[in-house]
C-alpha cells in the first residue's frame, strides 16, 4: 500500500468518524426541548422519543451495541431486585428501587438502581452491598451510611421479579444477612429534570408501618406480587442479628452530605 493509498484511507475514516459524531450530535439535540418562559430551565423529552445514536455506516469501527458484545462490566450483571429505600433524614420521601446487581466476589456486590424496570429508565443511584463478616470490620463511623436487609427479605419488600420461587429463596438467603450502602445521584421523586446537587444518602425499612401503603401496592402491582404472600412464604427463613451500628438514623440521627467550598490545590 503507498502513501497515496493510505492518505485516501484516512481521508474517508475521518469523513466517517465526522458523520457519525454528527448524526450523534442531531439525536441528542432533538430531544432538547427550549423554555417555554423566560429564565424557566429547559425540560428533556421522554426518554422513548429520543432516537437511538446511530451506528457507523461502515460498520467497520466497533460503535454502537457492537462494542458491549464479550467481557464487560455490563455482561457480569445477573440479579434484579426491587425493594423500597428513603431518604436518610427524611422518612417521608419513598422511592421504589430497581436495582440490577454484579458480583465483585463471594462478600461484594455492587448494583446499579433504576427508577423502573423499563428501557428508558433513568439511572438513579448505586449500591453497594457486603457480606455480615466484611460490615464487622467497619469503624463505627463508617456503619453509620449502611442499612441492614433483614426486614426488607423478611417482610417481602425486597423481590425479584420474573425469578422462579426457588432461585428467589435462594437469592434472598444470600441477602438477609447483607448490608447495603447506597447513594442517589439524581432526585427524580421531586421532579429534577437533570441530576442536581450532590449525592443522596439512602436508608431501608426496619419495620412495619414506615413504608407508605400506596408506594408498596404500586410496587406490587408493577412487579406483579403480592407483598403479603411473598412475607408468608418466607416466615420460616432464618434471619441473623443485626450487628450494632447498622440502621443508625433508628436512633434519631441521620446523615447526609453537605457541600463545602475548599481551596483549590494547583499545586504539581
Amino acid at each position: 500500500m503507498n502513501t497515496s493509498d493510505l492518505n485516501n484511507i484516512t481521508a474517508i475514516s475521518r469523513r466517517r468518524f465526522i458523520r457519525t459524531a454528527s448524526l450523534a450530535a442531531t439525536a441528542v439535540t432533538s430531544c432538547i426541548v427550549l423554555p417555554k418562559a423566560k429564565g424557566e430551565p429547559p425540560a428533556i423529552d421522554d426518554a422513548t422519543m429520543c432516537p437511538a445514536v446511530p451506528v457507523t455506516p461502515s460498520g467497520n469501527a466497533k460503535l454502537g451495541t457492537d462494542a458491549f458484545k464479550g467481557e464487560t462490566p455490563l455482561s457480569a450483571i445477573g440479579e434484579h431486585v426491587c425493594g423500597l429505600h428513603f431518604y436518610s433524614g427524611n422518612i417521608n420521601r419513598q422511592v421504589i428501587a430497581h436495582h440490577y446487581c454484579s458480583h465483585v466476589s463471594r462478600d461484594i456486590r455492587q448494583c446499579v438502581i433504576y427508577e423502573s424496570d423499563k428501557k428508558h429508565a433513568r439511572l438513579v443511584g448505586i449500591e453497594y452491598i457486603i457480606s455480615s463478616n466484611l460490615f464487622e470490620t467497619l469503624s463505627l463511623e463508617e456503619k453509620r451510611l449502611w442499612h441492614s436487609h433483614v426486614y426488607e427479605v423478611k417482610s417481602g419488600q425486597l423481590v425479584a421479579p420474573g425469578m422462579q420461587k426457588d432461585s428467589e429463596r435462594e437469592a434472598m438467603m444470600g441477602l438477609v444477612g447483607t448490608y447495603g450502602k447506597t447513594w442517589y445521584t439524581w432526585q427524580t421523586d421531586r421532579g429534577d429534570k437533570v441530576p442536581l446537587g450532590i449525592p443522596q444518602l439512602m436508608m431501608a425499612f426496619t419495620a412495619d408501618g414506615q413504608a407508605a401503603p400506596e408506594l408498596l401496592s404500586a410496587r406490587d402491582n408493577l412487579s406483579g406480587v403480592v407483598t403479603e404472600d411473598v412475607r408468608r412464604g418466607r416466615s420460616d427463613l432464618i434471619a441473623p442479628a443485626i450487628q450494632p451500628g447498622a440502621d443508625a438514623w433508628q436512633k434519631g440521627e441521620a446523615t447526609q452530605l453537605q457541600a463545602v467550598t475548599v481551596k483549590m490545590n494547583v499545586s504539581s
